[in-house]
C-alpha cells in the first residue's frame, strides 16, 4: 500500500522510521554512520526534529542495508519494512557443530559488528568458561575437541574486547545453581574448578559491564532453547549437532521478541548477578 505524503511529511516520516529501525536493531548513531560511510554528525542531522531536507539516494540505500529494511519503507513509499529479498525468501542454514561451525559462528559475530548480540547458551556461555571447565566438558564429545572449544571461545572474547557490540546473555538460574553445587550435568566437576569458574565470570563481567550484561531467569516460568541473535541480521537456534539460522526479518524479530521476554521476566537483572554468583560461590564445599 502506497502512502501519499508531501515533502515535509515525507522528511518527518523518514526521520521517524530511521529512528524506529535504529531502536529496534540496537544500532547507535556511530554504528550507522560507519556502515553508511558518513560522519556521525550526518546521522544526527537526519534525526533532528524540524529538518525537512531529504538525504541522497546513496545514503538512503546504505542506511536501509545497514538496518535490514527497505528503502521504500524508509521513504514512506511502502508500509512494509522488509527488504525485497526478505519478502521473497526465508534463508535457513544448517551448520554442523565442528571446527567449521566455529568459523561460521565467528563470521556471524563479525557480520553483526556494531549491533547488539543476544545469547541463550546451552550450558554456561563458552566465551565465559575457563580452560579447565572446557577441557572437562568437551573431552568426552565426539564432534569437538577441548582445544577447538577453547580457541573459539578466546577468539570471541578477544573480538568482544575490540568491537563495539553490546552483548546480552540470558541464563536459567538453575543452570548456574547446578554448576555451583556440582549437580546434574556438572556432577563430578571438581570444587576448585567450579570456584575458579565463578571467579572468572565475575572478573569478565566486571571488566565488560555494561557492554556485557548477564540476566538470570526462572526456567519454570519461561523456557528457551539455546539461541543467538546477531542484531537484525540473523538468528541461530542450536539443535545439538546443528545450528539452524534464519535471515528473514520476521523470524529474526520473533526470536528477538522471545529473548526480550526472557529479560523482562528475569529474576535477576544484570546489576544483581554478581551478588548471586558470590553467594553461590560461598556454598561450594
Amino acid at each position: 500500500m502506497r502512502i501519499s505524503v508531501n515533502k515535509l511529511d515525507r522528511a518527518a516520516l523518514f526521520r521517524d522510521r530511521l529512528a524506529e529501525a535504529m531502536a529496534q536493531t540496537g544500532t547507535s548513531r556511530a554504528a550507522l554512520a560507519r556502515a553508511a560511510g558518513v560522519d556521525r554528525s550526518t546521522i544526527s542531522q537526519l534525526l533532528s526534529d524540524g529538518d525537512a531536507r531529504m538525504p541522497g539516494g546513496h545514503l538512503v540505500a546504505a542506511a536501509a542495508e545497514a538496518l535490514s529494511v527497505s528503502t521504500d519503507w524508509l521513504l514512506g513509499i511502502s508500509d512494509r519494512p522488509e527488504a525485497t529479498a526478505d519478502l521473497l525468501t526465508a534463508t535457513l542454514t544448517e551448520t554442523e557443530r565442528a571446527s567449521s561451525a566455529d568459523d561460521q559462528i565467528f563470521a556471524w559475530h563479525k557480520e553483526a559488528a556494531g549491533y547488539k548480540i543476544r545469547h541463550v547458551p546451552a550450558t554456561l556461555p563458552d566465551m565465559l568458561k575457563t580452560h579447565a571447565v572446557m577441557d572437562w566438558e568437551y573431552t568426552p564429545t565426539m564432534n569437538r575437541s577441548p582445544g577447538q572449544a577453547i580457541a573459539a571461545a578466546e577468539a570471541r572474547l578477544d573480538w568482544m574486547r575490540a568491537s563495539e557490540c553490546d552483548y546480552e546473555i540470558a541464563l536459567p538460574l538453575h543452570e548456574i545453581e547446578a554448576f555451583a553445587l556440582g549437580q546434574g550435568y556438572y556432577a563430578g566437576l571438581d570444587a576448585a574448578i567450579r570456584r575458579d569458574q565463578i571467579d572468572w565470570i565475575l572478573s569478565v563481567h566486571d571488566q565488560f559491564y555494561p557492554t556485557l550484561r548477564l540476566f538470570l531467569y526462572d526456567a519454570r516460568r519461561v523456557y528457551s532453547a539455546p539461541i543467538t541473535i546477531f542484531g537484525p541480521k540473523l538468528a541461530a537456534i542450536y539443535l545439538g549437532r546443528y545450528y539452524v539460522a534464519f535471515r528473514d526479518r520476521d523470524r529474526v524479530r520473533a526470536v528477538t521478541r522471545h529473548f526480550d521476554g526472557l529479560v523482562r521476566e528475569a529474576t535477576h537483572a544484570a546489576r544483581e548477578v554478581p551478588p548471586v554468583l558470590e553467594a553461590l560461590r560461598a556454598q561450594i564445599a
